[in-house]
């Protein structure tokens, strides 16, 4: 058999198979690859913007006796490079760079201050590298002192700028320290961070600032700060009469994060940990670290994003693969005449199916090469899907065309009759199909009533069952209300209705189930559509939520009444409501909450128009559920007040979400010391954070792009219109496909009609009523469909994650692009119909009813 004549001769549809086949080689291998890179820089911005101390990695040791004190750099070195010895081969890509060791004092009082003042010693292996020396100098050998008839140790130290202005120090001074086994220190300089935003001070923040404690029942704060000891000052350094502890800080380099690594690296973590305790010989060795947290929280945005993805990635292949049989189907038919006339000179069915394939093939793999060769445009790593992907649609292809061939032509010469209206269905198919419809809804209906757990297989399963049952009902159930127009046709006089109806019921299962593939087109791109809808409306909830206002400006401090006379008038700024937000005492007791003076009124004209209120306020208080059923109560702010409780607030926008907090009127306060501003206008937060340097400036719109630009969120919002797009074009091109099918045949008996007297308008009437109900009712079908799924899958499927930490639920029914899907389709089915109607105007009538005219 002449491969290559037939390859030229069916060219068009050839082309078109190509055409199929790389789209969609190339989205199944170039999706998952985008979708990977996005993740792996989610885990490197995850990691990133954790704090030092949570991410990095940190073994520590107590020192409990003089044996066990390090004296020399040189024995921190050498159980540094231990630490990176025994690191488990997954930990290896993320420790990479060099950490930094230390030695420090905790809870070591100052001489006769009463517990309320406490100097630590600390010592950083970095600390040249790290600071600058902004008085003084850096601190030097240590000496000894007589005090209380005993030689002590006198440390020479630096401290931080914070720790001079806060604790009084000042450069020659000298303290003691402890209250039974003394030390000196001497102050000999006072350094500034030369980097205070480097992540490294993370682990060493108690050096830079002091740290203030609140002691149960007291009302007088401790204040701590650690100071810096030179390398010398090691070798007086001891745990003798002080609780002393060594840290090796292994930090974690995000760059070298990957996705594909996470489930492997909390058990890395936990060996690291294990077998870093093993290296003791005195107080064991312990790991402290965040890491597996940050990890969990990442693996469950991760678990959710991987899901939808799998569901709409899912759908768009079998939608795709779906396509590309059409497409065989077509080129399959046009091969059908010279494949019979092969089998019946002797062709074996092996080479007449071998032939199919092997034409098919010719379109299909340079397009699977192709396809597979332009993934690797698209940056990430390459995994095991971008190989199986290309393979898979070229096997699927190439092993239709083959099957159908070899079915079709079983024996030579085989002869169907097209006169039969439909076969009668065995009660076996009948049975598969109940008992599918019926394990569709039964797991629809146990994914709505206990959710789903991690790793459940039902979240792939449930949409895919109630896809099929709704093309099973669909492909049996459609005949029957159409026969009922069809005895309304036949009672009127014109005989177009009632033909075309006629033939659209009386339709073969086979002729129609091509344009069943628009049910999961349809469907899954309505479910892309309707979440990500979900998605950026409650995004826009919860940037609302996180500020409470266009802008809101927050000080530790009251601001001056000059510098809101200033804020409102720059440019821009429409409106300005001031506030003063405080913890305020609850009765006569110890319970506190938190609580908020604000004008509500003009507070709710400046949220006019957002997706968040408040309730009116005049008098009283709006309180927090823990705060409801008290009626009037007292709280002591400034002075006692009274207020009865005129609501209850599940939250405040902007300020509280959870605990006992109440909103009051500014009027209550006898002179309000106001903390925050809630702006409304077109001014740069920047110029606001600038006039109010003690400040700190949030709006609505920066909440927003945060919760945007998470690599995680862009990359499900990004793939679900690529998604969207995908099947809705898979979809156009499912209706033009099943036309050309059927052409032939819809040709032939509209030319038989023709020469009864058929005009060409009639002609094409038919062919609209005989194709249209069948695209309108499995558009229909796929619509429902599609915005059934997000309802149904609602407590399986968390995106919380994804908008700002709100639920995603309670999806708004926005029928725009769903409701053009179908649109666009019946618009398609119908230029189709006319289209096919004018070319086939064009036939010779005679040698349309002599062909297959046998008798």
């Amino acid at each position: 058999m002449r491969i290559a004549l037939l390859a030229r001769v069916h060219l068009g549809t050839l082309a078109v198979l190509f055409v199929l086949a790389l789209s969609a080689c190339l989205l199944v291998a170039g999706l998952p690859r985008a979708m990977q890179a996005s993740y792996d820089e989610a885990l490197r911005r995850s990691l990133a913007a954790a704090p030092a101390w949570q991410a990095d990695l940190t073994v520590s040791v107590e020192s409990r006796s003089p044996e066990e004190d390090l004296h020399e750099r040189g024995q921190f070195d050498l159980r540094d490079r231990r630490w990176h010895e025994i690191l488990p081969a997954a930990l290896r890509p993320l420790v990479t760079g060099a950490g930094h060791m230390s030695a420090k004092t905790t809870l070591t009082p100052v001489t006769g201050t009463a517990g309320q003042t406490y100097i630590n010693l600390g010592w950083l292996s970095d600390a040249a590298q790290r600071v600058d020396w902004v008085q003084g100098r850096a601190p030097g050998r240590p000496s000894t002192m007589r005090y209380e008839g005993a030689t002590i140790p006198v440390f020479e130290v630096g401290v931080a700028e914070d720790a001079q202005r806060e604790m009084g120090l000042q450069v020659g001074q000298q303290k003691m320290l402890g209250e039974n086994d003394y030390v000196a220190v001497k102050i000999v300089g006072v350094f500034k961070a030369r980097n205070p935003a480097d992540r490294y001070w993370s682990h060493n923040l108690e050096i830079l600032q002091v740290t203030k404690i609140q002691p149960p029942g007291a009302l007088d704060f401790e204040k701590h700060t650690t100071t810096l000891i030179s390398d010398e000052g090691l070798t007086a350094l001891s745990s003798e009469g002080r609780n002393l502890s060594y840290h090796w800080i292994l930090p974690i380099d995000p760059r070298g994060a990957s996705a594909l690594a996470v489930p492997d690296l909390d058990a890395a973590v936990a060996e690291f940990g294990r077998v870093a305790a093993l290296q003791s010989t005195g107080s064991p060795y312990h790991l402290d670290t965040g890491l597996p947290k940050l990890l969990a929280d990442f693996r469950a945005a991760l678990g959710t994003a991987q899901t939808v993805m799998y569901l709409v990635l899912g759908g768009l292949l079998a939608v795709a693969l779906g396509v590309i049989a059409l497409a065989v189907l077509l080129l399959t038919d046009r091969l059908d005449h010279t494949l019979t006339v092969a089998r019946a000179r002797g062709g074996s069915l092996r080479q007449v199916a071998g032939a199919a394939a092997t034409v098919t093939g010719i379109a299909v793999m340079p397009a699977g090469l192709a396809g597979y060769g332009l993934s690797f445009l698209v940056p990430g790593p390459v995994l095991p899907i971008v190989h199986l992907g290309p393979a898979v649609v070229v096997l699927v292809a190439i092993g239709f065309a083959a099957a159908r061939v070899a079915r079709s032509h079983r024996t030579p010469l085989h002869e169907r009759r097209d006169d039969v209206a439909a076969g009668r269905v065995s009660a076996r198919r009948i049975t598969l199909e109940v008992l599918v419809v019926a394990l569709a809804l039964a797991g629809a209906y146990l994914l709505r009533a206990r959710g789903l757990a991690g790793g459940d297989p039902f979240l792939l399963l449930v949409p895919v069952g109630l896809t099929l049952a709704a093309a099973l009902i669909t492909l049996r159930c459609y005949p029957y209300p159409l026969r009922l127009f069809v005895r309304l046709a036949a009672r009127g006089r014109a005989a177009v209705p009632f033909l075309g109806l006629t033939r659209a019921a009386r339709a073969r299962s086979a002729s129609v189930l091509p344009v069943l593939i628009l049910l999961p087109a349809l469907g899954v791109s309505v479910f892309a559509a309707v979440i990500s809808d979900g998605i950026a409306s409650t995004q826009q909830l919860a940037a609302w939520q996180q500020v409470g206002a266009p802008i809101k400006v927050t000080s530790e401090v009251e601001i001056p009444a000059a510098t809101i006379s200033q804020v409102r008038g720059l440019a821009g700024v429409e409106q300005v409501v001031t506030a003063q937000t405080g913890r305020v005492q609850v009765g006569y007791g110890a319970e506190n909450a938190e609580a908020i003076a604000v004008d509500v009124a003009q507070w709710r004209r400046i949220l006019d128009g957002a997706t968040v209120s408040l309730p009116a306020l005049s008098d009283g208080a709006l309180v927090s559920p823990e705060l409801r059923g008290r009626g009037t109560f007292e709280i002591g702010w400034q002075s006692r007040v009274r207020l009865a409780t005129r609501g209850v607030i599940d939250s405040v926008p902007g300020f509280y979400t959870e605990g006992k907090f109440m909103v009051v009127p500014l009027s209550v306060l006898t002179r309000p010391a106001v903390n925050t501003l809630l702006i409304k206008g077109d001014v740069s937060p920047d110029a606001l954070a600038r006039l109010i340097p003690s400040a700190s400036v949030k709006s609505q719109e920066r909440a927003l792009s945060a919760i945007r630009d998470d690599p995680l969120t862009r990359t499900v919002r990004w793939a679900l219109v690529v998604v969207t797009v995908a099947l809705g074009s898979y979809a156009l091109v499912a209706v033009v496909l099943s036309l050309v099918v059927g052409a032939a045949e819809r040709a032939r008996a509209v030319s038989f009609l023709r020469t009864l007297g058929l005009s060409d308008r009639q002609a094409q009437r038919l062919t609209v009523l005989e194709i249209l109900p069948m695209i309108l009712l499995t558009a229909l079908v796929g619509l429902g469909l599609g915005l059934f799924l997000p309802y149904a899958l609602g407590p399986g499927v968390d995106l919380a994650s994804y908008a700002g930490g709100l639920p995603v639920g309670g999806y708004s029914l926005d029928l725009l692009i769903p409701l053009a899907l179908a649109a666009g389709l019946a618009a398609v089915a119908v230029l189709g119909a006319y289209a096919h109607t004018a070319i086939s105007r064009r036939r010779n009538l005679g040698a349309v009813l002599r062909v297959g005219d046998l008798t």
